[in-house]
């Protein structure tokens, strides 16, 4: 049965996938820029390991 009442996100379809690819594209580089601090985080305690070793 389909739904009653004004269907979903056809008035504003391009707004919304653009909004929508925006979110996606924040979230992807959060998550790489985390990547990359956590990456020198452990170069530099890998560094000071072998300096103290």
């Amino acid at each position: 049965m389909p739904k009653k009442g004004r269907e979903k996100n056809t008035v504003n379809k391009a707004k919304h996938s653009r909004l929508i690819a925006q979110k996606k594209n924040k979230l992807k580089s959060k998550s790489e820029e985390r990547k990359a601090r956590l990456k020198a985080i452990v170069e530099l305690a890998k560094t000071k390991k072998a300096n103290d070793s």
